[in-house]
C-alpha cells in the first residue's frame, strides 16, 4: 500500500506539472502567432494582477530576501552551496513531510517496542527502496521528464540531492528500527551479532553504511572542494549500496527487489543512451577534431568539428570529455556557437552529387571555458603553453542538452550575461535577429547587457559578434550594452555606435529594466546567465516590476 500511495503522490505531481507545461507551451504558441504581424502587441504587454502576484511571491521568489543563486562561501575553498527558491522549498518540504507521514501514521504506539519498531522498520525500508526510482531517474542527463515537464536539469539535480538524503534517512531509520526492536527482546549485543553474522542482514548493513558515506561525502563543502574525487567516490559508493541492498532483498526474496530492479534498469538505460549519443556524434567520418585557443582573461575557446551533424537550439549545453586533460571526467558547458560548414578536402573540388554534399557537411560547436581549478585550469594552461596559444587535441562531445526556453514569443527580450555567461546569450541573439529578419518571431526589441571585467574579454566572442552585427535588419532589433567593471583607464571605454554602447562600472538593473518597460513591446522576456550575485539582482528587479507590465524571468544556471 505504501508503494501505491507514494506512486500516486509522484504521479499527481507529475500530472500537475505536465498540465502547467502544456499550458505554457500553448500560451507562447498563441502569442507568437498572434504577434507575427503586430508591432505594438499592447494586449500582451499588460500585466495580470493575479499572475503577477503568483510570479512575484511564488514562482520567482527566493526563500527570503533576494538570495537564491549566489553561493554561500565561508572562504575561497569552502562553499556550502545555494538556497532553493520558494517553490522548490515548498515541494521539498511537502515531499519530505509526505514520507514522514507514511512512515509513522496509523501505528498503534501503545503496543510493545518490538511491534512498533517492526512497523517502522518495514515502512522505512519499503519507502527507501521506492524512492530510489526517482532518485536514479532524476540523476540522469537523459531524464525524459526534463523535456516532458519543462524543468531544467539544474532543478532536477537539486531534487536528486534531497531525494538522496531522504533515502539515506529512511535506510538509517530502517536499520535503527531493527536494532531497537531486536534489542528490546534480546539485548543490544544479540542485535549487533545478528546484524553482522546473518548474511542478508550484513548486506543490508553494508548498504546502509554506504548510504551514510554518500551523504557525508556529497555534502556541499566536500563536493565543491574536491569535485572530481567526489564524483569517483560517489559512483563507487553507489555501486556498493546497490550490491548490498540487492543481496539484502534477494536472500529473503522480498518483493521490494522488483523496485530496485526498476531503478537499476533505468540507470543502465540512461547510461547506454549516453554511450550511444557519444559514439554516434563523435565516431566515424574521421571522428571529431578539436581546436583549443587560449584567450585573454584566462579563458579558452574550444571549437569542435563533429563527426556527424546535429541540431542545435539556443540555450543548450553539452558535456566535454577530454582524455588528454582528465581521463574519465566529463564537464558541462553552454554551447556558445554552432554552425554547419562545408569541408571540401582533396582535389576533387565541388561534388556534383547531393549525397556527396550532405556527406561533407560538418557541424562545428564552440565553447568558451574560463580557466579556474581542476579540468578548466589544466586546459587553459596546456593551451597557453602551445605555440600561438593553439592546441589541437581530441575530445568527445555529449549532447546537446537543454534549450527549454525559446524566446520567439516575447515582443521584447532582455538578455543579461556576466563573464562567460555570454555563451548562453549569444545563440539567442543570433536566433532572434534571424527570426526577426524572416518575420518568424514576435520579437521587436532585443537588448543584450554583458558585464565584463576588462575590454580584452570581448575577444572571447569577437568572431561571432562580427557575424551577428553584419546580419540583415540587425540595427532595427538589436541593441548591445557592455559594462566594464574593472577598466584600466577611461580610454578603454568607447561606444562603437548607438546600437553598441560601452559603459564603465556595473549596470543598474532596476534602471535598465525600467527604461525598457516604459516602451515595452508585448511581453518582456528576461534571461540571465552569470555569477550568482548578478542572477539574484536581475531576479529581484523582475519581481519588483511584476505589476508594471507582463514580464517573464528565465535563469540559466547549473549548480553542482
Amino acid at each position: 500500500m505504501l508503494s501505491q500511495y507514494l506512486i500516486i503522490v509522484l504521479g499527481a505531481i507529475s500530472a500537475a506539472l505536465l498540465v502547467w507545461r502544456m499550458s505554457m507551451v500553448f500560451i507562447k504558441y498563441v502569442r507568437t502567432v498572434t504577434c507575427l504581424a503586430n508591432d505594438t502587441q499592447r494586449y500582451f504587454a499588460t500585466a495580470s494582477g493575479k499572475v503577477s502576484w503568483f510570479k512575484k511571491n511564488v514562482l520567482y521568489a527566493p526563500i527570503f530576501g533576494k538570495r537564491h543563486n549566489r553561493e554561500f562561501q565561508l572562504s575561497s575553498a569552502v562553499n556550502v552551496g545555494t538556497l532553493p527558491s520558494r517553490l522548490q522549498l515548498v515541494f521539498l518540504v511537502g515531499y519530505f513531510a509526505t514520507n514522514v507521514a507514511f512512515c509513522v501514521m496509523t501505528i498503534d504506539y501503545s503496543g510493545s517496542v518490538s511491534q512498533v519498531a517492526r512497523l517502522v522498520r518495514n515502512r522505512t525500508g519499503v519507502l527507501s527502496v521506492i524512492n530510489m526510482i526517482p532518485l536514479f531517474i532524476l540523476a540522469g542527463r537523459n531524464n525524459p521528464l526534463i523535456t516532458l515537464l519543462g524543468i531544467s536539469f539544474d532543478t532536477y539535480n537539486l531534487i536528486h540531492r534531497w531525494l538522496g538524503r531522504i533515502v539515506i534517512l529512511e535506510a538509517l531509520a530502517h536499520t535503527l528500527a531493527f536494532l531497537v526492536g531486536n534489542a528490546s527482546t534480546k539485548g543490544w549485543a544479540a542485535a549487533f551479532n545478528t546484524t553482522l553474522t546473518v548474511p542478508y542482514m550484513l548486506f543490508g548493513f553494508v548498504a546502509t553504511c554506504a548510504f551514510v558515506a554518500i551523504g557525508i561525502q556529497a555534502a556541499s563543502i566536500f563536493r565543491h572542494a574536491f569535485y572530481e574525487t567526489f564524483k569517483v567516490l560517489h559512483i563507487l559508493l553507489a555501486i556498493a549500496s546497490i550490491v548490498g541492498l540487492w543481496y539484502h532483498l534477494a536472500l529473503k526474496d522480498l518483493p521490494q527487489l522488483m523496485w530496485l530492479k526498476i531503478a537499476v534498469i533505468g540507470w543502465a538505460i540512461e547510461r547506454a543512451i549516453r554511450v550511444i549519443r557519444v559514439a554516434y556524434h563523435n565516431f566515424g567520418a574521421g571522428g571529431t577534431k578539436t581546436l583549443v585557443e587560449a584567450l585573454p582573461g584566462g579563458s579558452c575557446r574550444v571549437t569542435v568539428t563533429m563527426a556527424r551533424p546535429w541540431t542545435f537550439k539556443p540555450g543548450q549545453h553539452a558535456y566535454i570529455y577530454m582524455p588528454s586533460i582528465s581521463f574519465w571526467q566529463s564537464h558541462p558547458f553552454s554551447v556558445a556557437w554552432s554552425e554547419e560548414a562545408d569541408h571540401l578536402d582533396g582535389e576533387k573540388g565541388l561534388p556534383m552529387d547531393r549525397q556527396d554534399v550532405l556527406a561533407m557537411q560538418k557541424t562545428t560547436v564552440s565553447f568558451i571555458i574560463r580557466g579556474r581549478t581542476g579540468f578548466t585550469g589544466n586546459l587553459y594552461n596546456k593551451a597557453a603553453a602551445c605555440v600561438d596559444g593553439r592546441l589541437v587535441t581530441k575530445c568527445l562531445v555529449e549532447g546537446p542538452y537543454g534549450g527549454l526556453h525559446g524566446m520567439h514569443s516575447y515582443g521584447t527580450v532582455m538578455l543579461f550575461a556576466g563573464g562567460v555567461g555570454i555563451t548562453q546569450a549569444v545563440p539567442h541573439v543570433r536566433d532572434l535577429v534571424v527570426a526577426y529578419s524572416n518575420g518568424m518571431a514576435a520579437t521587436r526589441k532585443v537588448v543584450l547587457v554583458w558585464v565584463i571585467q576588462s575590454p580584452e574579454h570581448l575577444e572571447w566572442i569577437r568572431p561571432w559578434m562580427t557575424e551577428i552585427l553584419a546580419m540583415e535588419k540587425r540595427r532595427e532589433v538589436l541593441r548591445i550594452m557592455l559594462f566594464v567593471s574593472r577598466p584600466r583607464s577611461t580610454k578603454e571605454i568607447h561606444s562603437p555606435s548607438s546600437t553598441v554602447q560601452m559603459f564603465p562600472g556595473r549596470p543598474n538593473i532596476d534602471t535598465l529594466l525600467g527604461m525598457e518597460m516604459e516602451n515595452q513591446v508585448g511581453t518582456l522576456g528576461v534571461s540571465v546567465c552569470g555569477p550568482g550575485a548578478l542572477s539574484d539582482e536581475v531576479r529581484r528587479a523582475v519581481r519588483n516590476r511584476q505589476y508594471h507590465g507582463s514580464i517573464d524571468f528565465v535563469e540559466e544556471a547549473f549548480s553542482w
